[in-house]
C-alpha cells in the first residue's frame, strides 16, 4: 500500500473545468478536533518519505471525514450537480475496508443514501442505494496494478490516495519539511508539510500527517495562500489495522437492483502490466510544476469557432445547462490574450475566453493571462 506513486497533484488540485465551472459556494470548513501533541522520536523529512515508500500494510478499516471550503462562488443551480461537485463542499463521511490490493471497498455515506465501489479480486462493483442500481466489472491482468478504487474519478476518498497524488508532486519546485506531531484517530502521527516554492500557486502548505507506528497516511491538509484553516483536508476519525472479514468485499446485490453488466478491460498496448494514459489527447499542460496550467479548446462553446459535432442531449438526469447564466455569474476579463471569464477559488482558478479556449490551474489568474497569450 505504498503512497510513492508518480501521479501529478494537479489531478485533483485542477479539476475537469466542466465541473469545476458548477460547483456552488461550500459551508464553512474548520479543523478537526486538535489533540494533544504527543512526544514522539526527531525524524527528517527524508526519513518520513522512506517510512510511506517502506510502509505494508495487511489490513485497515475505518471512517473517513472530508471536509471542503475552496470559496467558490455561488453558482448552484445552473448545472445539475454531481459526486464531484458533492465531494468538493462541505463535509462528508466515508467508511473504508483494505484486505490486499485486490480487496478493497470506499463507502460515501449521505443523508440521501450510499454509494459504495468494491472490487474482489477481478470483480469491480459500484452501487448507489438512491437508486438502487449496480454495476459489474471483470477486471483484466492490468488492474491488478493499479491503486485503490476511489469515490469519483477526480477526488480522493482517503488520506492514502491523498497523500499518494500529492507526494507525485515532490520536485525541485517543492520545499519539503517535517511538522508538528499530532493525534489523529487516536494514533500517534508526524507531519510532512510540502510546500511550493513559486508565487504563482495558490497552495501554501499540504501537509499530512503519518501514523508513527504504521506509517499510513491518517490526516490530509491543503492550505490556501494566506490562510491558517485548510480549504480541503480528509481524515481517519476511527481507524482499525485488522484485516477485515472477506464478507465485506462480497456484494450481494439487495432486492429489486438494476444491474448493468461492463465490458471486460482490454490489456493495454505496450509493456505486460503497462496501463495505457487516459488523458484527452485536446488538453495539454503549459509550464511544469505546482504552476502547470491545463489548456483545451471548446469550439462552440463560449462564442468560439462552430464545431461539426452534435451537441451532446441531456439526459432525465441532466437537465440542461443555461450557459448564458452561467458565463453571466462569472467575472468578465481581458488584456492583450484577448476577453473572457474568470472563475476564482482558493485553491484553483479557470480562465474561459470569448475564443472558446479553457485554461485551469492551482495559480493566480496572472499564471493563467500569461498561457492565455501564448
Amino acid at each position: 500500500m505504498s503512497v510513492l506513486r508518480s501521479r501529478p497533484v494537479l489531478r485533483w488540485l485542477v479539476p475537469a473545468t466542466a465541473a469545476v465551472a458548477v460547483i456552488g459556494g461550500g459551508a464553512a470548513v474548520g479543523t478537526f478536533a486538535a489533540e494533544a501533541e504527543p512526544s514522539l522520536p526527531p525524524r527528517t523529512a527524508a526519513q518520513l518519505l522512506v517510512d510511506l515508500q517502506t510502509s505494508r500494510l495487511e489490513g485497515l478499516s475505518g471512517t473517513v471525514v472530508q471536509r471542503a471550503d475552496l470559496g467558490l462562488p455561488p453558482l448552484v443551480g445552473l448545472i445539475p450537480g454531481n459526486d464531484l461537485t458533492t465531494l468538493l463542499t462541505g463535509t462528508h463521511t466515508l467508511r473504508v475496508w483494505y484486505s490486499g490490493p485486490d480487496q478493497q471497498r470506499v463507502a460515501l455515506l449521505d443523508t440521501l443514501g450510499e454509494q459504495d465501489v468494491i472490487r474482489n479480486g477481478r470483480d469491480l462493483w459500484t452501487w448507489q442505494s438512491r437508486t438502487n442500481t449496480a454495476s459489474h466489472r471483470t477486471l483484466g491482468d492490468a488492474a491488478f496494478e493499479k491503486p485503490a478504487p476511489e469515490a469519483t474519478p477526480s477526488m480522493p476518498a482517503t488520506p492514502q490516495q491523498a497523500a499518494d497524488l500529492a507526494l507525485g508532486a515532490i520536485d525541485p519546485s517543492t520545499e519539503v519539511s517535517v511538522g508538528r506531531s499530532a493525534t489523529v484517530a487516536g494514533q500517534d502521527a508526524y507531519e510532512l508539510v510540502l510546500q511550493p516554492r513559486d508565487r504563482d500557486s495558490l497552495v501554501h502548505q499540504l501537509r499530512i500527517a503519518i501514523d508513527a507506528k504504521q506509517h499510513v497516511p491518517l490526516r490530509f491538509e491543503v492550505l490556501a495562500k494566506g490562510s491558517d484553516q485548510p480549504a480541503f483536508e480528509v481524515a481517519f476519525t476511527q481507524v482499525d489495522y485488522r484485516r477485515p472479514d472477506a464478507d465485506q468485499f462480497a456484494f450481494n446485490p439487495p432486492p429489486g437492483v438494476t444491474v448493468t453488466e461492463e465490458k471486460a478491460e482490454r490489456p493495454a498496448a505496450g509493456k505486460p502490466g503497462h496501463v495505457a494514459p487516459s488523458g484527452d489527447p485536446q488538453v495539454r499542460a503549459v509550464g511544469t510544476g505546482w504552476t502547470t496550467v491545463l489548456a483545451a479548446r471548446l469550439d462552440g462553446a463560449l462564442g468560439g469557432k462552430p464545431t461539426d459535432a452534435e451537441p451532446p442531449v441531456p439526459s432525465a438526469d441532466a437537465p440542461a445547462v443555461d450557459m448564458s447564466k452561467l458565463l453571466g455569474g462569472l467575472q468578465a476579463v481581458s488584456g492583450d490574450w484577448g476577453s473572457g471569464r474568470l472563475l476564482t477559488s482558493k485553491l484553483f482558478s479557470v480562465l474561459l475566453t470569448d475564443d472558446g479556449r479553457v485554461l485551469a490551474g492551482a495559480v493566480t489568474p496572472e499564471r493563467l493571462y500569461q498561457a492565455a497569450r501564448g
